[in-house]
């Protein structure tokens, strides 16, 4: 674990989205950076299938970007992509 800097508005933005989510500012930030990675990692996703991809990892023992990525390297694209839709 280690220390990440990160501005005072950011800080602040955190401090409020968690209050509003009853979420601690340090379980706040890693929600963000989760669906942020993921939403880079499968930019033909909506925030639904992020969200379903999150909870299939935290049944599968959590989110591992390496495990991730060696699972989605041979699965065909999800049916919204196929069609061309975000």
């Amino acid at each position: 674990m280690g220390i990440v800097k990160i501005s005072d508005l950011m800080h602040e933005n955190l401090r409020v989205a968690g209050n509003a989510l009853s979420r601690s500012i340090n379980s706040q930030a890693e929600h963000w950076m989760r669906v942020g990675m993921l939403t880079e990692m499968h930019p033909e996703l909506d925030y639904r299938e992020v969200c379903q991809l999150l909870i299939q990892a935290e049944l599968a023992g959590g989110l591992d970007i390496a495990s991730a990525v060696t699972a989605q390297a041979g699965k065909p694209r999800s049916p919204a992509a196929a069609n061309g839709k975000r």
